[in-house]
């Protein structure tokens, strides 16, 4: 094999950090050439502006040079042709027509919706970590925050404000943090927007294009965090995902637990079903040993026991104890499954997170519920 070969190899297996793909796939490496021990390597970037191009030409500098003989490396950056793009992005869809949905019945990603029926009991916090914790395990996760109205995501896995989706024509690629790749309304808000004031169509509008004109690629997990209740965004959802797997999340308090068995219901009547309860905020246990129930106990049970049915049992998956390090984390930025993973609450998420990845679409059976 020659240099020049050697080089467009070790050049070509860079990966795009954006679309998660080898750029020689990706057709984005262009004219190679040797002199001495000088390499001259092109590469077209997506599009103008592409806010990956620092990362890909450091990648590539990097590959080039590590080919025996090379002592000094060119990058020559450009950008496709709009009949390049074109080509990637069907090339992306995989014959797929634009705006069809990749979720449906068929596919290989198992899609796990989150939900509860009132808010307040940490919903997206619970989501935000498992997505986390699932992408820990090595999952090719994606998460859609489909809370329009109350959007949190962004902000509890630390993505900056302004951050926004990059587009090839009509395909957006979701930014990607601690290994999860995410979307939400709160990444297409102009300055100085900080609520959103929709009704039907709009929210069922909005939510359809997360779910077709995001680019994902090949995930093994799709969560979607859902708004509190049993509103328009879950009945939109019911109608495009009828399929999707359904965590419902509550606290063990009366209160909460009577609203979140509705939720269960509604997303069993779109043919949904419910895999699992898990409750957050349950009883925590002081140095001195002390055991703090400040929100009651035995929602969660409850809940599980109000969902199950003959033949399908819904277990009380996980109780996540209340935790300091849980909500610095969600404030910070940087979810408590990474910042102390040896946390009471962290450790349960994690266990969680196993649980879910080997249970399985379309598996039953009770497990026991998982708390420290």
């Amino acid at each position: 094999m020659s240099v020049v070969e050697r080089v467009r190899q070790a050049v070509g297996g860079v990966t795009d950090p954006e679309l998660r793909q080898p750029i020689g796939d990706l057709d984005m490496v262009r004219d190679i050439s040797v002199d001495g021990d000088h390499a001259h390597v092109g590469i077209a970037l997506t599009i103008v502006g592409c806010p990956a191009a620092d990362r890909i030409e450091n990648d590539v500098r990097r590959a080039a040079a590590s080919v025996e003989g090379i002592a000094e490396v060119t990058i020559d950056l450009g950008v496709m042709t709009p009949a390049e793009r074109k080509a990637l992005t069907e090339k992306l869809r995989d014959g797929r027509p634009l705006r069809q949905m990749p979720f449906g019945p068929d596919s290989l990603t198992r899609v796990i919706l989150v939900s509860s029926g009132k808010g307040g009991v940490g919903k997206s916090t619970v989501t935000a970590n498992l997505a986390v914790a699932l992408a820990e395990q090595g999952l090719a996760v994606g998460l859609v925050d489909a809370d329009v109205h109350g959007f949190s995501i962004p902000g509890l896995l630390g993505i900056p404000t302004g951050t926004q989706p990059t587009r090839i024509d009509d395909l957006m690629l979701p930014p990607v943090a601690h290994g999860v790749k995410t979307i939400s309304i709160g990444m297409f808000l102009r300055d100085g927007e900080a609520a959103v004031a929709w009704r039907g169509p709009m929210l069922h509008r909005t939510v359809q294009q997360f779910l077709t004109d995001v680019f994902f690629g090949d995930l093994d997990v799709l969560l979607i965090d859902m708004p509190p209740g049993t509103g328009d965004i879950a009945i939109s959802i019911g109608q495009l995902l009828p399929h999707a797997e359904v965590l419902v999340v509550t606290t063990p308090q009366t209160a909460a637990s009577d609203v979140a068995i509705r939720s269960g219901l509604v997303a069993r009547q779109t043919g949904q079903r419910v895999i699992g309860v898990v409750e957050n905020m349950a009883a925590f246990t002081l140095p001195d040993g002390t055991v703090i129930d400040l929100f009651g106990a035995g929602g969660g049970q409850e809940v599980a026991t109000a969902l199950s049915q003959p033949n399908d049992d819904v277990p009380l998956l996980a109780s996540i104890p209340l935790s300091p390090a849980l909500r610095m984390g969600g404030d910070s930025g940087m979810p408590v499954v990474l910042s102390e993973p040896t946390n009471a609450a962290a450790k349960v998420i994690r266990s969680l997170a196993n649980t879910v990845a080997h249970r399985g679409r379309g598996l039953s059976g009770r497990s026991l519920p998982l708390s420290l």
